[in-house]
């Protein structure tokens, strides 16, 4: 079973989001200018760029982490995309069959949704750092989630909150917001998968 260790994750989350922050927020604003601009068409490879940014970042003062490893998340295009799209799609579609159910319809593609991003919640830095495809990455990411699935699911639902909190303050506020949960997730990444470990390692 995999340790979920919500106070050092998010301790060393906000510690390494306050030592970068104006870059980070300068990243995040272009990454989702981008974003929106391309409905949505490059929102992998910009996730994919942020993440090469806080895994630089988190690796120390000897890796440099500049503006222009967001562009370079482009090497990851196809299987960034396929992440976002297929599992976004999916997880749409599973929220709406079960949001017909009366009461606890909505509720339910709610739960539905947290779920399945506790699942994938280390896919995409899969993606990056070990250069997986996009299934492989989610099968690893599944097997390391389900191992402690509630509480990962907890952990998963808090930093989501927190990466979503500026669309409820003011929708500017999500380029702060956004990195700090980027760099809470890419603690607990590095934390779990730490010296080139395989989940089947860890596992074993």
């Amino acid at each position: 079973m995999t340790e979920v260790k919500y106070g050092k994750w998010f301790e060393d989350g906000f510690s390494l989001f306050k030592k970068n922050a104006p870059f980070l927020i300068l990243a995040t604003l272009i990454a989702v200018i981008l974003s929106a601009a391309t409905a949505g068409i490059l929102a992998g490879p910009m996730i994919a760029g942020m993440i090469m940014i806080t895994l630089r970042l988190f690796d120390g003062p000897g890796e440099k982490a500049e503006l222009g490893l967001l562009m370079k998340g482009f090497q990851f295009f196809l299987d960034s995309l396929l992440f976002v799209f297929v599992w976004g799609i999916a997880t749409i579609i599973a929220g709406a069959v079960v949001s017909f159910f009366p009461c606890v319809g909505q509720l339910a593609a709610i739960f539905i949704a947290y779920v399945a991003q506790a699942l994938l919640i280390f896919g995409m830095f899969l993606i990056v750092d070990r250069g997986m495809g996009f299934w492989q990455a989610s099968a690893q990411s599944y097997q390391v989630a389900r191992s402690n699935f509630w509480h990962f699911l907890s952990f998963s639902a808090i930093a989501s909150l927190i990466g979503t909190v500026g669309l409820v303050l003011c929708a500017i506020g999500v380029v702060v917001t956004l990195p700090i949960q980027a760099c809470i997730l890419t603690v607990a990444y590095r934390d779990i998968f730490s010296n080139g470990r395989l989940i089947e390692e860890k596992s074993s």
